[in-house]
This record gives C-alpha cells, sequence and structure tokens, in this order.
C-alpha cells in the first residue's frame, strides 16, 4: 500500500454517540474498513486531532470533535499519463491534466490525482484546486497555492468572472444554426452519477461554435456560463451529438465497459482556455492548454 499524499486526508467531526473512544466512534462510522485497520492507521500515525498531530487508538471520544483522516487504497492502479505545470507563482499553479486523472481523491483514487501528484511535485501540501473538471476530460485546473488570497481567486468561480472555453469532438450538426447559445433545464438522473434534461426554466447555458468541418465528425468550441456538473456533455448530447467516446451521454455504457478505461479512445473533451482579470492585481491572466484532441 503507498503512503497518501500529504494532503488527501479527509476530515470528520464526531457524530453524536456513546462510544468509548475514537477509534470506537471510526469503525462504527466507516463499517467497511474493519477495526484491525483502523488500528494499524493509528500506529502509523494517519488519524490526527484537530492541532495535526496524531491521536492514539484510547484517544477519549467527544462529539464534535475535529478528526483528520488519510484514505489509503490498496494496490492503487497507476493511470499511464503524466500532467503538466504551465504556471506557478506565489498565488496560482496552472496544470494540463491528462485523460483518466481525477482532480481529486475519491473512490479508488488517491494518489493518483492531480492534486496529490502536484503537491508532492511541488513540495505544497496546502496546495487547494480552485475548480474542478470530470476525471474523463483532460486540460487546465486552476490551484491556489496561498491560503490568503485563495478565496479572492475561488469567487471569480462563484461570481462568473472567469471566461473558460472548450473543445469537443462530436457529431456533425449541419441542420443547426452556429454559433449558439443552447440553455437547458438540468436536474439530477438515474443512476446518481447522471444528469438529465427536465422541465423548468433553463438553469445552464453555452455558447457554442463550430471550429472546424471533417465530414461526419466537427470539432467545437464550447463556452459555458455556468458550471453545472456534466453541463457540456448533457448539452451536445441533446443536441443530437454526445460528445465522442462519452460513456454516460447520451447512452449509459454497461457497468462493465464504462469502468474498464479504454485509454486508447479518451473522451474528446478538452479544458482549453482560461482567462480572467486577476482580482490582485487587475491585470488580465490567459491560459491555454497545450493538449490537443486527435481525430
Amino acid at each position: 500500500m503507498s503512503m497518501p499524499a500529504p494532503n488527501a486526508r479527509s476530515t470528520l467531526h464526531l457524530p453524536q454517540g456513546n462510544w468509548a473512544t475514537v477509534l470506537d466512534c471510526l469503525c462504527a462510522h466507516f463499517p467497511a474498513i474493519d477495526r484491525s485497520t483502523w488500528a494499524d492507521r493509528f500506529v502509523r500515525g494517519r488519524v490526527l486531532g484537530a492541532d495535526g498531530q496524531p491521536l492514539q487508538a484510547t484517544h477519549p471520544y467527544q462529539v464534535g470533535l475535529k478528526v483528520y483522516y488519510f484514505r489509503e487504497v490498496p494496490d492503487e492502479k497507476p493511470i499511464p499519463f503524466e500532467e503538466q505545470i504551465l504556471h506557478l507563482d506565489e498565488h496560482l499553479l496552472v496544470a494540463d491534466k491528462p485523460h483518466f486523472l481525477p482532480v481529486m481523491p475519491a473512490g479508488e483514487y488517491v494518489n493518483e490525482t492531480l492534486l496529490a501528484r502536484l503537491s508532492k511535485r511541488v513540495g505544497d501540501p496546502d496546495l487547494v484546486p480552485i475548480h474542478r473538471i470530470d476525471r474523463l476530460t483532460a486540460g487546465l485546473v486552476l490551484f491556489s497555492t496561498n491560503p490568503e488570497s485563495r478565496g479572492r481567486y475561488q469567487a471569480l468561480f462563484r461570481e462568473r468572472k472567469i471566461d473558460k472555453r472548450y473543445e469537443a469532438i462530436c457529431p456533425a450538426l449541419p441542420d443547426l444554426d452556429f454559433p449558439r447559445d443552447e440553455r437547458l433545464h438540468m436536474v439530477d438522473g438515474e443512476p446518481f452519477f447522471l444528469m438529465k434534461r427536465g422541465d423548468g426554466e433553463p438553469n445552464s447555458e453555452t455558447r457554442i461554435e463550430v471550429l472546424e468541418r471533417r465530414g461526419e465528425l466537427w470539432r467545437y468550441a464550447l463556452y459555458p456560463v455556468t458550471g453545472r456538473k456534466h453541463q457540456l456533455r448533457l448539452q451536445m448530447a441533446t443536441l443530437g451529438a454526445g460528445i465522442c467516446n462519452d460513456p454516460f451521454y447520451p447512452e449509459l455504457l454497461e457497468r462493465g465497459r464504462r469502468d474498464q478505461d479504454d485509454y486508447a479512445n479518451p473522451l474528446k473533451l478538452l479544458a482549453r482556455g482560461l482567462e480572467f482579470q486577476d482580482p490582485l492585481t487587475g491585470e488580465l491572466r490567459q491560459f491555454e492548454s497545450r493538449l490537443q484532441l486527435d481525430w
């Protein structure tokens, strides 16, 4: 089992209960993890208190106590693609994320994430992504390197003061006029990880342009105004041009196929550009991915 990255830790405020120790509480709260595994984590200093110091397995339980713990995945599968750092300063890090690499630890991924790799590479355990893109999407991700200025940059996304540009390769849509503004009311779908079109006022918006036409496939530029989960993937599928190699939209592949990453056929979606006025200096910042979508 590999050692988790320094910032791969998770936080838990201990819930209401009548346990004697923190160990007892964690075992009850996470029943899928056996007691011996938790005990071993305590021995190795992988369970910390609010002050960042290791806790003993005998530490008394206290409701609301803040506990940090490190998720660990045995035999974590390596992802055979490398990220690139495009920019690094005292406030920001901009990286090109390859297809298939998650931004944050989740599920079966702890060390094989963009956050963990970059944290180790630049020696910054406090690195934090300011936004995220899907694991299957490639391209630009912006990170904060300075806790003091982090909120100013996070506000750019919250207040829609950052321009994002994506590229996608999808089937041709010769019967539609471009450029076009696509608006859609998006709601949670089934299974839980999907989104679907619903009734009501639009809550998502994307500007769509055509960059290149090659027979039955076109390259599109996508400018999302909103940032809802799977927005671009669902909107293109709703138009009748689902993004090439998408295992979710317009049809969900059966689990065996979608759980097996096909490295030769990545999702043809790229976070190409980011542009914003720096909230600290007022200067215009522009970043461009160096990755390319192959036809």
